[in-house]
């Protein structure tokens, strides 16, 4: 079974589906192992890195494409690669299938099986292959070193025969694996850290990490199965906006990380809200690619209003392409495996794990809510 990596060729995307390392732990698998040659180099993982752990480099894009097995991607295919893929093929990356609903009816119409790795259910026997977690992680650190640079203020006390300065304040709102991860590294860095999250239950999460949690009861449940936030209604939201604007003045840096997988983003800052910061404030929106938590977030930008800095934050793990890379690599090789056996695929739709993450299956769309929501757009 040939696996092929083509190069990424979204703008801004460093980052690469199987780093060399993991190549090797493919062949002993049987897997032939393709790359596109340069596909790697954003990543700083070259061809001859490849080659050396027993990939072959393709040049030809068209042979990647049309005549390997599995295609193993990060973003979202685009239509002219679909195109070129055979019936019967297998591609896997973040297909993202809620928000790109017309490639997902031209995979099913190619024939092409689709697994999602933003579809892995978070249990815990589905842990390293959970690229959604590995991905939040990485960019929930980076928002905080975003802010760091962008603040003119030191983050943590400092005490020097010039005076002493205070640590300034954060907040973050939304308790996930980002805002869990954008807690502890703006602990770390010395500053003072609350969190917000209309999920009590996380409490406990927050504060080992190091915040204190606002104690703030909006609904007394509000995430899945899986520990995931649901969509609140309309009358939560404007209870969050009015919560928050009571306190917003107080931080120096906020860190918004909310959004409903599929969903746009709530928006819990608005812009009277941010009337009310003090100049010289920043917030880094985790959540800009989806609308963002902050009524003037602009995806790509950073906007300027009352002297308070709005970042539309976007694809952070990219910045980091290296150990993304690397993570994503383990995530992907580890579910390849699972759903491979002997030389083929191995789909059990009893197995949550394939069930929740096959969008396309022998030209069939299989997830339902893909389903309800292209029968609203038709």
């Amino acid at each position: 079974m040939i696996i092929a990596v083509p190069k990424e060729v979204d703008p801004g995307e460093n980052r690469v589906a199987l780093v060399p390392s993991a190549v090797s732990k493919l062949l002993k698998k049987r897997f032939k192992v393709w790359v596109e040659s340069g596909a790697g180099e954003k990543s700083f993982f070259y061809d001859y890195q490849y080659v050396e752990m027993g990939a072959q480099i393709i040049s030809d894009v068209k042979k990647i494409w049309g005549e390997s097995d599995i295609i193993l991607k990060i973003r979202p295919p685009r239509q002219k690669e679909i195109e070129t893929l055979r019936s019967g093929s297998t591609i896997i990356g973040f297909i993202d299938p809620f928000v790109n609903l017309k490639l997902v009816k031209l995979l099913a119409s190619r024939n092409i099986n689709t697994f999602s790795m933003d579809m892995i259910p978070r249990i815990s026997r589905a842990q390293n292959m959970d690229a959604l977690t590995s991905q939040a992680n990485l960019a929930g650190y980076k928002s905080v070193i975003i802010a760091a640079d962008s603040i003119g203020k030191l983050f943590p006390m400092m005490i020097t025969a010039a005076g002493t300065t205070v640590p300034i304040k954060v907040l973050v709102i939304g308790a996930g694996v980002a805002g869990l991860q954008a807690i502890a590294t703006a602990k770390r860095l010395g500053a003072v850290v609350e969190a917000f999250d209309v999920r009590p239950e996380v409490k406990e999460e927050v504060e080992s990490v190091g915040a204190k949690f606002l104690e703030i009861t909006i609904v007394k449940e509000n995430s899945d199965e899986e520990g995931y936030i649901k969509e609140v209604s309309e009358e939560t939201k404007i209870r969050e906006q009015e919560i928050l604007a009571q306190y917003i003045e107080m931080y120096d840096v906020i860190i918004t990380t909310a959004s409903v997988y599929g969903k746009k983003a709530p928006v819990l800052i608005t812009k009277d809200m941010v009337k009310k910061m003090k100049p010289g404030s920043v917030i880094v929106d985790l959540a800009a690619e989806r609308g963002g938590n902050c009524e003037l977030t602009i995806a790509g930008k950073e906007v300027v209003y009352n002297g308070v800095k709005i970042i539309g934050a976007i694809n952070l793990p990219s910045s980091m392409q290296v150990h993304a890379s690397e993570m994503y690599s383990n995530n992907i090789s580890s579910f390849l495996q699972y759903i491979v056996r002997d030389g083929k695929l191995r789909i059990d739709f009893a197995d949550e794990i394939i069930n929740r993450s096959c969008i396309v299956y022998n030209g069939v769309i299989r997830n339902e809510e893909v389903l309800r929501k292209l029968g609203e757009v038709q």
